[in-house]
């Protein structure tokens, strides 16, 4: 199974990404995560340093695939989870699709690409070019990132758009949504009652997943030493146990974006006048309660 990540930039997908291995590794699968992003910092949770890239190895080697070996790119993490970054092109130069070719064409070489029961690529920000889209290429399943916000639903159209067109030409499906860091989803539950889609889970506002990244390590890993964080480890595990049930995922049909804007537009105005004829009712009962008291005086 090859599954890859996406969402807004900022939305916590490396974080999830990275307890998703560890939760699938759990479930006794083996395991590798390829970090799609010039930051190369997608596995660092796992690792535990910036381990180096596809890219900067092969320059290395002057591009000679034949000299290098699986040890020289392929990092194991914790949990067993194996993990690869692949870098990125120089800044204003490049393509970041041809970065993520490689790297599938190197390990590919070295035998590696197929030796594994699941494959995440964990891929930077929103779908801008088809440079970026490109690790849809190789995917089973597509999962997107969001919370319950404009910005982040937006970027999700504009993913959900992507796999629509990668689905005309490739056996990919959108497992579905994961929302992240709200306490609320009515925002996410209006965009799925629009755009049909599952939502697998969504992962609440929680101080100890945002602190997990700052440290270097996963909640699985953390959880060691706190009991607390057992109930938040029970997330990531039951998304696992959804993708690997195999589902049939979707093809979706995105939002055009005027209908996006209108129908987000509309959420929040019909939130405000919510409040405020909310406000106006309290203040009115206030009022009508202090015209009471003062007629019993």
């Amino acid at each position: 199974m090859k599954i890859s990540v996406y969402g807004k930039g900022g939305i916590g997908k490396s974080t999830i990404s990275c307890n998703i291995s560890i939760a699938l590794a759990r479930r006794g699968k083996k395991v590798l995560q390829i970090g799609c992003d010039p930051k190369h910092d997608s596995t660092f949770t796992l690792t535990g340093f910036l381990i180096p890239t596809i890219i900067d190895t092969l320059q290395l080697k002057d591009y000679h695939y034949e000299d290098v070996w699986p040890e020289d790119v392929i990092y194991q993490g914790y949990g067993g989870v194996d993990c690869v970054e692949a870098g990125g092109p120089p800044a204003g130069a490049g393509c970041g699709g041809y970065v993520v070719g490689e790297t599938v064409k190197l390990l590919k070489e070295l035998n590696a690409f197929y030796e594994y029961d699941v494959i995440l690529f964990d891929v930077l920000g929103d779908v801008v070019c088809g440079g970026f889209a490109a690790p849809l290429n190789y995917s089973d399943y597509c999962l997107i990132i969001t919370d319950n916000g404009f910005d982040a639903l937006f970027a999700a159209n504009r993913i959900t758009a992507s796999v629509r067109e990668k689905a005309r030409t490739h056996p990919l499906r959108l497992a579905g949504l994961i929302g992240n860091r709200t306490h609320k989803r009515d925002l996410i539950d209006k965009y799925v009652e629009a755009c049909p889609m599952p939502v697998l889970e969504v992962l609440p506002l929680i101080e100890d997943i945002r602190v997990s990244r700052v440290k270097g390590k996963t909640l699985f890993e953390l959880a060691e030493t706190s009991e607390n964080l057992h109930y938040v480890c029970d997330f990531y595990l039951n998304i696992v146990d959804q993708l690997l049930s195999n589902p049939e995922g979707v093809i979706p049909k995105e939002l055009s974006d005027r209908e996006l804007f209108q129908l987000l537009s509309d959420f929040y105005l019909k939130t405000e006048t919510d409040s405020t004829t909310s406000l106006n009712m309290n203040s009115d009962q206030s009022s009508s309660q202090n015209n009471l008291d003062f007629l019993l005086l």
